[in-house]
């Protein structure tokens, strides 16, 4: 562990606590020398595995894990065109191995569709192998030209989950689609983040998908980080690739597909959204230590109070919650500043006094304070788990409803968009999105908003007048 490095920047300074609380609470170190490439802290891997461990027992259910290839032959890559368009700026390209050129360039993968669709063409025979449902979780290498962010914009996603599927008919795809973004509003309610759903404009959709759906985080600063996306692909890729079965009646069909993904910026909206002056607030689903034990050391009973909280330490790891004791020699209000940086969700106190009184005593991230008696442990600290996990939901989803609100006029959006996420009635034409991009400087994120903090009502779109329904549009990451 390193040692603490002092007080964080206000959470009101957000780029400058984002910043700072990677480092302080050991998330990632950004002093890797290549730009936009960053190195996970064991703390921060720790609580990248959690997270991810959720997707993939939410994803197991029905899809199966794989992995395939880094290196896209380049004659694979450039075989669809409307979708490489959408990358060529980003790709890193192979040249060499060793001294040798190459007779074919090699692409890094930026997303893996054009790895996975030529072995698709190869496995999909008949109906009877449909649907397949894959996903992987892998590093993927884009060429960010923006200012880049560590977990937010990255030249090295180091942990992107796409999943890639294949149906019969593009109505079983449009199910996978709606699927996803049920699953996607699963993972992030067992992160205690509030999400928002919308469906892309056309021009801002996944290039080649026939439609997008998107999922937002609403950030501390009002702006908002797209944090998944679903795409439903249609035919368009298994033409490029010929994945065609045999369908019941003997006929060759195309098939229809879909793809989702994931990356590290779900770690990103989580420190952001529970974080605070004093550091990382982790749900315990994902906290990489949910319990520190703290003795509270007096010599004459030193013995025994190390005792009292071996014993605390040993039923809890047997119990499944992941435990650390602090016996270092600090004080103990340094090792309480050093947990709470760290995010652990709950902190035991045991001193001579609890021992005799049959009690420890529980203080949870936010400060909570309550006594659980010894002979009742496991229950008392369920109870006490559950209550802040449910404490976390309710502060995030106040906080995002503070954030979204409806405006029905230029001048209310322009103030809206200021606070997070305007709500306006738009008429879904190209023209008035730049109209209001242009005048308020954000972006027009989507419509068929999925949110319990969105009506979906009728009005008139603020730039022509004609009939329209909610659009969100907020400044973006």
């Amino acid at each position: 562990m390193q040692e603490d490095k002092g007080a964080l920047p206000p959470k009101e300074t957000f780029s400058e606590w984002y910043n700072d609380i990677l480092w302080q609470a050991e998330i990632m170190d950004v002093r890797y020398p290549v730009k936009g490439v960053y190195v996970w802290y064991p703390h921060g891997f720790a609580m990248r595995k959690a997270t991810y461990a959720i997707l993939r027992e939410l994803l197991d259910k029905d899809h199966d894990e794989t992995l395939f290839p880094m290196l896209i032959p380049e004659n694979e890559f450039m075989k669809e065109a409307e979708h490489i368009k959408g990358f060529e700026e980003e790709v890193y390209w192979v040249t060499h191995g060793g001294t040798s050129e190459l007779d074919v360039p090699l692409a890094l993968r930026p997303t893996s569709e054009t790895a996975i669709y030529p072995m698709y063409a190869l496995w999909v025979r008949s109906h009877a192998d449909l649907p397949i449902k894959l996903y992987q979780i892998v590093n993927t290498f884009r060429y960010e030209t923006k200012h880049t962010r560590p977990l937010i914009r990255l030249r090295e996603i180091t942990s992107f989950k796409e999943a890639h599927t294949v149906h019969a008919t593009w109505e079983e795809a449009e199910a996978q689609v709606n699927d996803a973004v049920d699953l996607y509003r699963t993972f992030y309610d067992r992160l205690c983040v509030p999400v928002i759903v919308s469906r892309r404009p056309e021009w801002d959709k996944f290039p080649g998908a026939d439609y997008t759906l998107a999922t937002d985080v609403v950030m501390p600063d009002g702006k908002t980080l797209q944090v998944g996306t679903a795409h439903h692909l249609g035919d368009h890729f298994s033409r490029t690739f010929d994945i065609t079965y045999e369908d019941a009646q003997g006929e060759q069909q195309l098939a229809y597909q879909t793809c989702y993904g994931i990356s590290e910026r779900c770690i990103a909206a989580l420190i952001s959204t529970h974080g605070d002056d004093k550091g990382l607030v982790l749900p315990p689903a994902v906290a990489p230590v949910q319990i520190a034990i703290v003795p509270i050391i007096i010599k004459k009973r030193e013995e025994e109070v190390r005792a009292a909280a071996e014993a605390l330490e040993t039923e809890l790891k047997e119990a499944g919650y992941r435990v650390k004791t602090d016996f270092r020699s600090l004080r103990p209000g340094a090792k309480y500043y050093h947990w709470e940086m760290r995010g652990v969700p709950l902190r035991i106190e045991i001193g001579p006094r609890d021992i005799d009184n049959g009690v420890v005593m529980t203080v949870t991230r936010l400060g909570e304070k309550q006594t659980v008696a010894r002979d009742a442990l496991l229950p008392g600290i369920q109870a006490v788990m559950d209550a802040f996990t449910e404490t976390l939901k309710e502060r995030a989803e106040q906080k995002v409803q503070e954030q979204i609100v409806p405006a029905s006029s230029l001048d209310e959006a322009r103030e809206a968009a200021g606070k997070g996420v305007a709500v306006i009635p738009w008429c879904g034409c190209k023209e008035c999105a730049t109209a209001i991009e242009t005048a308020i400087d954000v972006s027009v994120l989507g419509t068929d908003v999925q949110s319990k903090y969105v009506a979906d009502t009728e009005g008139t779109c603020i730039i022509c007048g004609k009939p329209a329904r909610p659009a969100i549009i907020a400044r973006t990451y």
